[in-house]
Protein backbone atom coordinates (compact mmCIF):
# COMPACT_ATOMS: atom_id res chain seq x y z
CA UNK A 1 0.00 0.00 0.00
CA UNK A 2 1.17 3.59 -0.92
CA UNK A 3 2.34 6.09 1.80
CA UNK A 4 1.06 9.40 1.01
CA UNK A 5 2.21 12.44 2.63
CA UNK A 6 -0.82 13.88 4.71
CA UNK A 7 -1.43 17.75 4.75
CA UNK A 8 -4.22 19.66 6.86
CA UNK A 9 -5.47 22.80 5.29
CA UNK A 10 -6.28 25.47 7.40
CA UNK A 11 -8.29 28.41 5.55
CA UNK A 12 -11.93 30.32 5.63
CA UNK A 13 -12.42 31.04 2.01
CA UNK A 14 -14.15 28.03 0.59
CA UNK A 15 -13.35 28.85 -2.90
CA UNK A 16 -9.53 28.65 -2.38
CA UNK A 17 -10.51 25.76 0.64
CA UNK A 18 -12.18 23.79 -2.45
CA UNK A 19 -9.38 24.97 -4.78
CA UNK A 20 -6.21 23.15 -2.18
CA UNK A 21 -8.10 20.21 -1.73
CA UNK A 22 -8.35 19.38 -5.45
CA UNK A 23 -5.21 20.75 -6.21
CA UNK A 24 -3.05 18.32 -2.98
CA UNK A 25 -5.36 15.19 -3.89
CA UNK A 26 -4.79 15.55 -7.86
CA UNK A 27 -1.16 15.57 -7.06
CA UNK A 28 -1.31 12.43 -4.75
CA UNK A 29 -1.43 13.87 -0.92
CA UNK A 30 -3.49 13.13 1.77
CA UNK A 31 -5.92 16.22 2.56
CA UNK A 32 -7.54 17.28 5.94
CA UNK A 33 -9.39 20.62 5.38
CA UNK A 34 -10.55 22.95 8.07
CA UNK A 35 -11.98 26.71 8.65
CA UNK A 36 -11.48 26.77 12.10
CA UNK A 37 -8.38 27.28 14.33
CA UNK A 38 -9.32 25.39 16.96
CA UNK A 39 -10.32 22.51 14.99
CA UNK A 40 -6.79 22.34 13.31
CA UNK A 41 -5.04 21.90 16.42
CA UNK A 42 -6.95 19.07 17.15
CA UNK A 43 -6.88 18.03 13.88
CA UNK A 44 -2.96 18.33 14.01
CA UNK A 45 -2.76 16.62 17.44
CA UNK A 46 -4.61 13.46 16.44
CA UNK A 47 -4.03 12.79 12.56
CA UNK A 48 0.13 14.20 12.59
CA UNK A 49 0.18 15.20 9.48
CA UNK A 50 3.57 15.25 7.10
CA UNK A 51 2.83 19.46 6.72
CA UNK A 52 0.21 22.34 7.65
CA UNK A 53 -0.99 25.04 4.82
CA UNK A 54 -2.30 28.09 7.12
CA UNK A 55 -4.10 31.30 6.40
CA UNK A 56 -3.85 33.40 9.17
CA UNK A 57 -6.84 35.44 9.19
CA UNK A 58 -9.52 32.55 10.48
CA UNK A 59 -12.49 33.05 11.75
CA UNK A 60 -12.03 31.79 15.68
CA UNK A 61 -7.81 33.02 15.92
CA UNK A 62 -5.45 34.87 14.29
CA UNK A 63 -2.99 31.93 12.29
CA UNK A 64 -0.09 33.86 14.34
CA UNK A 65 -1.66 32.72 17.52
CA UNK A 66 -2.65 29.12 16.14
CA UNK A 67 1.01 28.87 15.07
CA UNK A 68 2.74 30.38 18.38
CA UNK A 69 0.27 27.38 20.02
CA UNK A 70 1.37 24.83 17.52
CA UNK A 71 5.00 25.44 18.15
CA UNK A 72 4.94 24.55 21.83
CA UNK A 73 4.55 20.90 21.13
CA UNK A 74 5.32 20.05 17.61
CA UNK A 75 8.35 20.94 14.68
CA UNK A 76 5.49 19.98 11.87
CA UNK A 77 6.53 22.55 8.58
CA UNK A 78 4.02 25.04 8.23
CA UNK A 79 3.51 26.53 4.96
CA UNK A 80 1.89 30.66 5.70
CA UNK A 81 -0.68 31.14 2.82
CA UNK A 82 -1.99 35.43 3.47
CA UNK A 83 -3.02 38.04 2.04
CA UNK A 84 -0.99 39.72 4.23
CA UNK A 85 1.87 41.29 1.81
CA UNK A 86 3.61 43.43 4.62
CA UNK A 87 7.38 42.47 4.89
CA UNK A 88 6.32 42.80 9.01
CA UNK A 89 3.74 39.92 8.74
CA UNK A 90 6.26 37.58 7.17
CA UNK A 91 8.90 38.03 9.28
CA UNK A 92 6.68 37.64 12.75
CA UNK A 93 5.08 34.18 11.06
CA UNK A 94 8.82 33.09 10.30
CA UNK A 95 10.23 34.32 13.92
CA UNK A 96 6.91 31.96 14.97
CA UNK A 97 8.21 29.34 13.38
CA UNK A 98 6.86 28.87 9.87
CA UNK A 99 9.01 27.57 7.47
CA UNK A 100 7.59 29.38 4.84
CA UNK A 101 5.18 31.91 3.45
CA UNK A 102 3.44 32.47 0.72
CA UNK A 103 1.07 35.93 -0.29
CA UNK A 104 -2.17 35.58 -2.21
CA UNK A 105 -3.00 35.49 -5.17
CA UNK A 106 -0.32 32.36 -5.57
CA UNK A 107 0.17 30.18 -8.51
CA UNK A 108 -0.73 26.68 -8.19
CA UNK A 109 3.10 25.48 -9.38
CA UNK A 110 4.82 27.51 -6.82
CA UNK A 111 2.98 26.17 -4.00
CA UNK A 112 3.27 22.88 -5.08
CA UNK A 113 6.83 23.49 -5.47
CA UNK A 114 7.13 24.87 -1.97
CA UNK A 115 5.54 22.19 -0.52
CA UNK A 116 8.24 19.58 -1.91
CA UNK A 117 10.54 21.40 -0.93
CA UNK A 118 8.80 21.98 2.38
CA UNK A 119 8.46 18.10 3.08
CA UNK A 120 12.15 17.94 1.35
CA UNK A 121 13.28 20.02 4.26
CA UNK A 122 12.07 18.02 7.05
CA UNK A 123 13.35 15.02 5.39
CA UNK A 124 16.72 16.54 5.48
CA UNK A 125 16.26 18.31 8.89
CA UNK A 126 15.82 14.45 10.60
CA UNK A 127 18.69 13.34 8.62
CA UNK A 128 20.95 15.93 10.03
CA UNK A 129 19.46 15.80 13.52
CA UNK A 130 21.07 12.73 13.60
CA UNK A 131 24.32 13.62 11.97
CA UNK A 132 24.12 16.30 14.59
CA UNK A 133 24.22 13.25 17.09
CA UNK A 134 27.31 12.23 16.02
CA UNK A 135 28.41 15.52 16.32
CA UNK A 136 29.29 16.56 12.63
CA UNK A 137 27.14 17.96 9.48
CA UNK A 138 28.34 17.84 6.06
CA UNK A 139 27.21 20.41 3.50
CA UNK A 140 29.11 19.89 0.52
CA UNK A 141 32.90 20.28 1.21
CA UNK A 142 31.60 22.29 4.36
CA UNK A 143 31.34 20.22 7.65
CA UNK A 144 30.09 21.65 10.73
CA UNK A 145 32.10 19.82 13.97
CA UNK A 146 30.09 20.16 16.76
CA UNK A 147 32.01 18.37 19.18
CA UNK A 148 35.28 20.50 18.19
CA UNK A 149 33.71 23.56 17.65
CA UNK A 150 34.90 24.34 14.24
CA UNK A 151 34.14 24.47 10.47
CA UNK A 152 36.08 22.94 8.07
CA UNK A 153 36.33 23.15 4.31
CA UNK A 154 38.08 20.62 2.18
CA UNK A 155 39.15 18.98 5.92
CA UNK A 156 40.98 22.30 6.86
CA UNK A 157 39.91 24.57 9.60
CA UNK A 158 38.55 28.01 8.49
CA UNK A 159 39.23 30.12 11.65
CA UNK A 160 35.91 30.95 12.59
CA UNK A 161 35.73 32.99 15.77
CA UNK A 162 33.41 31.56 18.75
CA UNK A 163 30.89 33.91 18.19
CA UNK A 164 31.44 33.14 14.32
CA UNK A 165 31.37 29.56 14.98
CA UNK A 166 27.72 29.88 17.14
CA UNK A 167 26.26 31.41 13.94
CA UNK A 168 27.32 29.15 11.52
CA UNK A 169 26.25 26.34 14.34
CA UNK A 170 23.28 27.45 14.93
CA UNK A 171 21.98 28.12 10.92
CA UNK A 172 23.10 24.26 10.87
CA UNK A 173 20.63 22.87 12.86
CA UNK A 174 17.69 24.37 11.00
CA UNK A 175 19.57 23.74 7.24
CA UNK A 176 17.81 24.67 4.24
CA UNK A 177 15.13 26.87 6.41
CA UNK A 178 15.57 30.41 6.53
CA UNK A 179 15.76 31.70 10.57
CA UNK A 180 15.12 35.54 10.98
CA UNK A 181 17.41 38.11 12.16
CA UNK A 182 15.53 39.10 15.30
CA UNK A 183 15.65 35.11 15.92
CA UNK A 184 19.54 34.62 14.99
CA UNK A 185 20.03 38.07 17.53
CA UNK A 186 18.64 36.79 20.46
CA UNK A 187 19.85 33.17 19.98
CA UNK A 188 23.72 34.54 19.56
CA UNK A 189 23.44 37.77 21.42
CA UNK A 190 20.25 37.65 23.60
CA UNK A 191 17.61 40.30 23.50
CA UNK A 192 19.28 43.50 23.87
CA UNK A 193 20.16 43.62 20.82
CA UNK A 194 16.72 42.87 18.97
CA UNK A 195 16.61 44.97 15.78
CA UNK A 196 20.45 45.49 15.60
CA UNK A 197 21.34 43.79 12.69
CA UNK A 198 24.69 45.73 12.02
CA UNK A 199 26.87 43.28 14.54
CA UNK A 200 25.24 40.20 12.81
CA UNK A 201 25.89 41.45 9.58
CA UNK A 202 29.54 42.45 10.67
CA UNK A 203 29.84 38.66 11.72
CA UNK A 204 28.49 37.28 8.33
CA UNK A 205 30.48 38.89 6.31
CA UNK A 206 33.37 37.71 8.38
CA UNK A 207 31.81 34.22 8.02
CA UNK A 208 31.46 34.49 4.23
CA UNK A 209 34.86 35.48 3.61
CA UNK A 210 36.39 32.44 5.38
CA UNK A 211 33.99 29.45 3.82
CA UNK A 212 32.86 31.07 0.19
CA UNK A 213 35.23 30.93 -2.54
CA UNK A 214 33.10 33.76 -3.80
CA UNK A 215 31.87 36.11 -0.80
CA UNK A 216 29.18 37.76 -3.29
CA UNK A 217 27.83 34.53 -5.02
CA UNK A 218 27.75 32.27 -2.20
CA UNK A 219 27.62 28.17 -1.96
CA UNK A 220 26.54 27.78 1.46
CA UNK A 221 24.82 30.94 3.58
CA UNK A 222 22.31 32.95 1.68
CA UNK A 223 20.60 36.19 2.58
CA UNK A 224 16.72 36.15 2.67
CA UNK A 225 16.24 40.09 1.98
CA UNK A 226 14.49 41.96 4.63
CA UNK A 227 14.04 38.22 6.55
CA UNK A 228 17.52 36.11 7.57
CA UNK A 229 19.87 33.86 6.34
CA UNK A 230 19.27 29.95 5.32
CA UNK A 231 22.07 27.32 5.04
CA UNK A 232 22.34 25.18 2.75
CA UNK A 233 21.04 21.78 2.95
CA UNK A 234 23.36 18.56 3.81
CA UNK A 235 23.89 17.00 0.06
Amino acid sequence: MEIRDRIVVIEDDSSILNLLKTLLKANNYDVLVTASGAEALTIISSHCPDLVILDLGLPDMDGTGLLRSLREWSSIPVIVLSARAHEKDKVEALDLGADDYITKPFGTSELLARIRSALRHRRTAMDAGLAMQNGVLHIGSLTIDYNKHRVLKNDRDVGLTQTEFRLVALLGRYAGRVITYDMILREIWGPNLKNDNRILRVNMANIRRKIENHPAEPEFIFTEAGVGYFLREPD
